[in-house]
């Protein structure tokens, strides 16, 4: 575990998809918004869980044919932080300069499920435990894992059913100034309350829906940084970073345990101690929400809140604006959506837009430190803490302002819009393109806008 970076690692620039279908390319508008041409990439990370070997080779090739080493990874829901942490991890060890990230999955209909069946499923031994312990229903296997880990915090603390809902609730609401988004309505509690059980205390609107889309990040040395100082001022530090796996409590026949809840406690601490802040300081956090239970036991988990006492927070209006800590203020995976592999990318933008300013529609006000936790059953878990790299406390910066500096020519924390052909020609290799690896791309995308 890595507790003090050899050289710091930033993230210079984001790009996102409207969540629900791919609509454009994140790694277009992540080179765009870091003002950099491929030729400036010396690594490439893929990260999705649903495709075939290499699918990130044909990803980056549209960009250019460099020769750079483009890893694939696929690490469950945590896949998107978990290449976000070798990307740092590389950054720090001087084996790269500038590191392009770039999550993306395009999913079936429908609850997830296993697509190797004559072999052994990596989480059926937390499988067998939660029929052990809790019984097996008809309701989807994630849905009833998070869902026991919620009826254990109700019956250890006192959490009810309307604590659940809440979290369901403010996230939705978040979600409806995030243009990313894959749903964007609000609900009453009651309305929450009285969506179809799926598995109690968690009704529909309370977990996470499959989703397609893109997300990308560009990770970049002090180096690299200093060679551009008119770039220091987006950019985004990642102060404190830890990846971490399961304890043997994972087996202890606690259903909170059984979700990972020791390794998200160990991982939090962890980067939090190597930003040099606590969970006091953190008033922004961007928390693996794929269902309003997990939400509740992670915000126990991370120091948010005193031991067991997360459902208080929440009934005092603690993780919304206005209260101690905003979190999920894109509106969660249950709102904005859940593509696995671009998740915790997706996650690592909404941060970025926040430390900058740019998110002028939902911004958490006066922050300096922000926190993005992503987990994944099977199981790993990445918690990072970003930090302006001036120190400073965020302000609120205009659209017009943002447009200005961008690189997209908008503000795409406030507008989910493509790119032009003349951006693409921009950011792709000048020396070693492919138009055959571009194949119908360019044509697909502008036919979309």
């Amino acid at each position: 575990m890595m507790t003090s970076p050899k050289v710091p690692a930033y993230v210079l620039g984001v790009g996102l998809t409207k969540f629900l279908k791919p609509r454009g390319k994140a790694g277009i508008k992540a080179l765009l918004d870091a003002h950099l041409n491929y030729d400036d990439v010396d690594l490439g990370v893929a990260c999705y869980c649903y495709g075939d070997s290499t699918c990130g080779q044909r990803v980056f090739y549209q960009f250019g044919m460099t020769g750079i080493p483009i890893y694939n990874v696929n690490n469950n829901c945590s896949t998107g932080s978990t290449g976000l942490h070798i990307a740092r991890t590389m950054v720090q060890g001087g084996s790269a300069q500038c590191v392009l990230v770039v999550g993306f999955e395009k999913m079936e209909r429908g609850s997830l499920g296993t697509h190797w069946p004559d072999r052994e499923n990596p989480t059926g031994t937390s499988g067998l435990m939660m029929v052990e312990t809790r019984g097996l229903t008809e309701a989807p296997g994630a849905a009833q894992m998070f869902g026991n880990a919620g009826r254990e915090y109700m019956e250890k603390y006192g959490a009810t059913a309307e604590d659940f809902a809440e979290i369901a609730r403010v996230n939705h609401a978040h979600s409806a100034a995030n243009p990313y988004s894959q749903f964007r309505d609000i609900y009453s509690l009651d309305d929450i309350l009285a969506s179809p059980m799926i598995h109690p205390p968690l009704t529909k609107t309370q977990c996470c829906p499959t989703s397609d889309g893109g997300a990308a990040a560009v990770i970049v040395s002090q180096e690299f940084l200093d060679a551009r100082p008119h770039l220091k001022s987006q950019a985004v530090l990642i102060a404190g970073q830890c990846m971490a796996t399961d304890a043997p409590s994972l087996f202890d026949r606690s259903a909170i345990n059984l979700i990972g809840y020791e390794m998200s406690q160990r991982a939090g601490k962890a980067a939090l101690a190597e930003a040099g802040v606590s969970a006091k300081d953190v008033r922004v956090c961007e928390l693996h929400d794929c269902f309003s239970a997990n939400e509740m036991v992670t915000i126990d988990a991370l120091g948010l809140c005193e031991p067991g006492k997360a459902h208080e927070m929440i009934r005092a209006g603690h993780i919304t604006y206005g209260g101690r800590c905003v979190i999920n203020p894109s509106g969660g995976l249950i709102s904005k959506g859940h593509p696995l592999g671009a998740t915790g990318v997706a996650q690592c933008a909404e941060l970025v837009w926040q430390l900058r300013g740019w998110a002028n529609n939902r911004l958490v006000p006066r922050v300096s430190v922000a926190l993005q936790h992503n987990l994944g059953l099977g199981g790993a878990v990445v918690c990072t803490v970003y930090k302006r790299a001036d120190g400073r406390e965020n302000e609120e910066v205009g659209s017009e302002v943002a447009a200005k500096v961008s690189g997209v020519g908008y503000n795409p924390a406030v507008e989910a819009r493509g790119f032009t052909r003349v951006q693409v020609d921009q950011v792709r290799s000048r020396k070693h393109r492919s138009e055959w690896a571009l194949g119908e791309t360019q044509k697909n995308v502008e036919a979309r806008f």
